[in-house]
């Protein structure tokens, strides 16, 4: 039975800063080795060279979540280059908040694209991979606003982290004994995240976030659901503040 954290690769999308670089960091602290995708090459490349530097192993795949393309081919080069694959954590998204009634149809699109179809593309990439070797672990990143509305500002927003917590749901009901699935939620954590959000909404966005807790809060309830048994599939996980009524 493959238990534990140790030796196993994890690949992270949105892996070059907040909730993914520290989430990367701390995988790789109890033994995962690590492959971080994102956009900016830059940003992935420090947290490399950060895991590196600590003893880790790590590699850099710059893409983006909204070409499903890219999404394949980074896939079929962690596994060309480590071997293998044992998770995905679907961790890009974006949370502009704004008012309905500003109709920001742009805002809305890009939230669909990177929230959902990002999701989704990560997981065609990589579920034929799992199905195949009969052994495998999808971390899709919702929200607490994916487990209730948040209103006004984040209504579509709270409907892409619905989508990924409906998803993980049903592909869990999918994939039988052998894959397992996770669903993260976490609250206000301390992440690049907010700053998604532009115009109307953003000082009462930042004002939120002051109760923000550390992006490591979420990445230790990552490793929580990793390091588990094969047998033991640990579902959901909600995570806020104590400090956040929401």
């Amino acid at each position: 039975m493959n238990e534990g954290i140790q030796n196993k690769v994890v690949l992270i999308t949105g892996g070059g800063s907040g909730l993914g670089a520290e989430t990367a960091r701390h995988l790789a602290s109890k033994g995962a080795r690590i492959a971080v995708a994102a956009r900016r090459k830059e940003k992935l490349d420090e947290v490399v060279a950060q895991i590196v530097a600590a003893g880790g192993e790590a590699r850099a795949y710059q893409l983006d979540v909204v070409d499903k393309d890219q999404v394949k081919a980074a896939v079929a080069s962690v596994v060309a280059d480590f071997g293998r694959l044992d998770v995905l954590i679907n961790n890009a998204g974006i949370m502009p908040i704004r008012p309905m009634a500003e109709v920001n149809t742009d805002e809305w699109d890009a939230m669909i694209d990177v929230n959902i179809k990002g999701t989704l593309y990560g997981i065609a990439a990589v579920l034929p991979i799992f199905l195949a070797q009969e052994s495998g672990h999808i971390i899709n990143l919702s929200s607490v606003a994916g487990v209730k509305v948040f209103a006004p500002g984040g209504t579509v927003y709270s409907g892409t982290k619905f989508a990924v917590r409906a998803i993980s749901e049903g592909l869990r009901q999918e994939v039988g004994s052998k894959v397992r699935v996770t669903s993260i939620e976490p609250g206000a954590v301390d992440s690049e995240l907010k700053f998604s959000t532009t115009g109307t909404a953003q000082s009462t966005v930042l004002d939120f976030y002051k109760i923000a807790i550390p992006a490591t809060s979420v990445a230790r309830a990552i490793a929580y659901a990793i390091e588990q048994p094969d047998d033991v599939d640990i579902n959901e996980i909600v995570l806020r503040p104590t400090a956040q009524d929401f």
